[in-house]
């Protein structure tokens, strides 16, 4: 058991008596930070969660905005960090499984998946086989049941070694009139289980996900992780909406964490209702499970539909049809409470708002950075000598963290459904919605940004996220998240929580986009070694399919020109911890003013270009200007020629490892047609300036400080996870 002491206290007097040994594991993982959001609550209400286009925002399985006069876009971001770092292929499987039910208990068609990954590093056997075996879990669910994979980033670093990150996102379609809600509203309808049988996998796989790791817990801990199973699951996905076109589905929901007791009393109390569930209906995979077991299990592939008495046989047939197990296991009351009954003898009986509204707690809160709150990482800051550009550049460009992804990718199906426009690779994945529209997709965080400043790092995830979908000639319409984050109980985590949140409200505002959906994952911690704060960000952009741009170098003779400013902040970037292997002083700051005008300005270009004359855009992210260019450059295996002196700086000392490699925030490069340059420099809102030219078979910058080859950038880029996974 999970339970505080009070928690325990505040049950008895809620309930009037002692709860039995169902009813307190019932209560037990209701009350967990997983499913109760119990720390993170306050906090995260200081999200925008309104706007023009957004049909639902968070509390239900997944958010929806407007994205035609007929379609919306379901989205949804889950975590399945503990079951990843225990068995890393059913662990990340399940957590496909998990975020596709999500979007299709809304109604939705899933139409991609993204992931985002954090690993140890790759010189590590044990990181490698967690790395390896996620990507395949991954892989082998998304593929078999049919939706592409068409974006996502991953991090290796010493710091998620015993706690890697899976992240997942999922997005889906919808027509308008056919979103359908996780809601029991109508006493006396009927609760339908449909989908895989319930078994003894995953039981307390909520209250295992809210704890933090020991070296025992991948034996101890290896049943709370759920066995996932795709082909199921793409029979699940058919036999639903085949049955929400014929059926009149009242409410759905997944079976995720929580099993049963989770999602018969989140449906029944969003209703104001309460349920009756009887046990001797439930489709059991093995003998002999008890109501504790049945209550508790988080058995994969399963959903319960609400529909009305008349309909249940229609909805049998379709099951039928499919040859999924199926049973109608009980009805909405009018009483309130959660009653579970066996061979109709009543074992528990509990408020659904006792289950599913926990009290929150107010965590305390403190800053490493003052004397006597939780342990000061801040060490003296190390001077250190720049080293060869040249040398940079190549050294970077082997670096895991910025080295072409194609090792996972090509693994994933990203073509299956013909929607994607823009595959994996470029800054955001472009998929089709009809002949006019289209919407990018993106995930992004920068863990040791958000480390070295929570408030900033939080910010610049969902600026750089926003910079993505923006390069690719989108508009960003809604925000997802999941938010990665030690131990709450310690008041330095829940201080970088709490400044994490408000950084990435701040600017969520400012940009007026709506954070929909999003998942919290805390505890993600093993002995003492706590991962660095992840908040990591997805963004859903929407577009003219004619505005579709992309980063690849095009034509000889284009201009190159710099958005934003370039500032001295190499503190935290990949060029320390890469080259020099050192994490230390300050973020990079994200001002909202400057990334607004640089992303609007970006935006309005695109938008007013009916000449063609932007052939590439791409954002400066991680590497900087210098790792942004030779991206340009292996893509559309063209060279360039650059002044640096041209770029416009926020600091005229700047040396030249500062301007190639500093992480500063706000800015893109754009490439244009020699004749219109002038004519666009015009128009942009944001300093800017030409700093060099398409052409050529070697990246020169300044003549003589860099002339390194197309090939010789390619042999630096590609193969390095390769080599390591051989």
């Amino acid at each position: 058991m999970t339970l505080t002491d009070s928690e325990q206290k505040y049950i008895k007097k809620e309930l009037g008596r002692k709860p039995n040994s169902l009813e307190e594991g019932m209560l037990d993982i209701m009350f967990s930070e997983h499913c109760s959001y119990k720390s993170s609550r306050p906090i995260l209400s200081l999200f925008p969660t309104e706007g023009e286009k957004v049909i639902l925002g968070p509390g239900d399985d997944a958010g929806i905005v407007e994205l035609t006069d007929e379609l919306a876009l379901v989205i949804g971001m889950e975590s399945h960090n503990h079951p990843s770092a225990i068995e890393p292929y059913g662990g990340a499987g399940t957590g496909i499984g998990g975020i596709i039910r999500d979007i299709i208990s809304m109604g939705a068609m899933p139409v991609a998946l993204l992931d985002s990954l954090r690993f140890g590093p790759l010189e590590d056997q044990r990181s490698r086989y967690i790395f390896e075996y996620v990507v395949k879990g991954i892989s082998d669910y998304g593929n078999r049941v049919g939706i592409p994979t068409v974006g996502g980033e991953v991090e290796f670093d010493e710091n998620f070694k015993f706690n890697p990150l899976v992240n997942v996102v999922c997005a889906g379609l919808v027509k308008k009139e056919d979103i359908v809600r996780g809601i029991a509203p109508d006493v006396g309808d009927i609760f339908v289980l449909m989908g895989g049988r319930t078994g003894r996998d995953g039981i307390h796989g909520v209250t295992f996900a809210s704890e933090e790791l020991t070296s025992e817990s991948e034996l101890e801990d290896r049943p709370a992780v759920q066995v996932g199973d795709p082909f199921t699951k793409k029979m699940v996905l058919e036999a639903t909406l085949e049955a929400l076109d014929k059926v009149d589905v009242v409410g759905l929901k997944d079976l995720g964490g929580g099993g049963l007791t989770c999602c018969v009393s989140e449906m029944a109390a969003k209703g104001g209702n309460g349920a009756e569930v009887e046990l001797t209906k439930i489709p059991l995979r093995e003998e002999g499970m008890t109501p504790y077991e049945i209550m508790l299990s988080e058995s994969q592939e399963r959903m319960v539909f609400v529909v009305k008495p008349d309909d249940v046989d229609a909805l049998m047939e379709i099951f039928e049809k499919y040859e999924l197990p199926h049973a109608a296991i009980g009805k909405v009351t009018n009483d309130q409470n959660l009653i579970i009954k066996q061979e109709g003898e009543v074992i528990a009986d509990v408020r659904t708002c006792l289950l599913a509204d926990p009290p929150v707690i107010d965590r305390e809160a403190c800053d490493p950075h003052k004397k006597g709150c939780g342990p000061d990482e801040t060490a003296e800051y190390k001077e250190l000598e720049d080293i060869d550009p040249q040398e940079a550049i190549l050294k970077l460009l082997s670096s895991p963290n910025i080295a072409s992804k194609k090792w996972v990718y090509r693994q994933y199906d990203h073509e299956v459904q013909i929607r994607t426009a823009v595959k994996p690779g470029d800054d955001a994945a472009v998929l089709k919605i009809d002949d006019e529209k289209a919407i990018a997709l993106t995930s992004d965080c920068n863990s040791i940004h958000t480390k070295l400043d929570p408030y900033h790092g939080g910010a610049g995830a969902v600026a750089e996220a926003f910079r993505n979908v923006v390069s690719m000639g989108a508009e960003p319409i809604c925000i997802v998240d999941c938010l990665n984050f030690g131990n709450p109980e310690k008041p330095h985590v829940f201080w970088q929580f709490r400044e994490c949140i408000q950084g990435m409200s701040d600017i969520a505002n400012h940009f007026e986009t709506p954070v929909i959906s999003g998942n919290v994952s805390f505890y993600n911690e093993t002995e003492g070694v706590t991962v660095n704060p992840s908040p990591v960000v997805g963004v859903a952009g929407l577009m003219d399919i004619k505005d579709i741009r992309t980063l690849d170098f095009k034509n000889e003779g284009d201009k190159i020109i710099l958005i934003g400013k370039t500032y001295p902040e190499l503190d935290g970037s990949e060029y320390h911890r890469s080259l020099f292997d050192v994490v230390q002083g300050e973020s990079p700051k994200v001002n909202m003013d400057a990334e607004f005008e640089s992303a609007n300005s970006v935006l309005e270009l695109i938008r007013a270009d009916k000449n063609e004359a932007i052939t590439a855009v791409h954002d400066l992210s991680s590497g900087g200007l210098g790792i942004a260019i030779a991206e340009m450059i292996i893509s559309g295996e063209i060279g360039a020629n650059l002044d640096i002196s041209k770029v416009p700086k926020g600091d005229e000392s700047m040396n030249n490892a500062e301007i190639l490699f500093s992480e500063s925030n706000a800015r893109f490069i754009i490439t244009v047609k020699n004749e219109y340059t002038n004519e666009l420099l015009s128009k942009i809102n944001a300093p800017a300036a030409i700093i060099g030219e398409v052409g050529g078979t070697n990246l020169i910058i300044n003549q003589k400080l860099i002339n390194v080859s197309i090939e010789k950038l390619k042999d630096s880029y590609y193969g390095v996870i390769e080599k390591f996974m051989a």
